[in-house]
């Protein structure tokens, strides 16, 4: 099985800017399509962001406009930039892709 692996998460205030980048342990992998989900304490996990192999992207509403997903050009990364932060954006991030999904990288947007 594929194993992902998160990056980016930190501390942020009101407002701020995090790029989240998700690679495979594997220098093979290939990202067709993959989506970034997150989960705050005490909450269900929420589907933010999808790209699929032609390039389609969608958003969570509570996110559109605010955050882009997308590929680099090997389709090798794949990032989740996240501008115009809340506090209420504040969770782990996962990255999916092909059924495997990373262990998550901490957001918390805070002054």
């Amino acid at each position: 099985q594929v194993q992902l692996v998160e990056s980016g998460g930190g501390l942020v205030q009101p407002g701020g800017s995090l790029r989240l980048s998700c690679a495979g342990s594997s220098h093979n992998l290939i990202f067709r399509a993959a989506t970034w989900s997150r989960q705050a304490p005490g909450k269900q996990r929420e589907l933010v962001a999808s790209i699929v192999p032609n390039g389609d992207t969608s958003y969570a509403d509570s996110v559109k406009g605010r955050f882009t997903i997308s590929r680099d050009n090997a389709w090798s990364t794949v990032f989740l930039q996240m501008n115009s932060l809340k506090p209420e954006d504040t969770a782990v991030y996962y990255c999916g892709s092909s059924g495997s999904w990373g262990q998550g990288t901490q957001v918390t947007v805070s002054s």
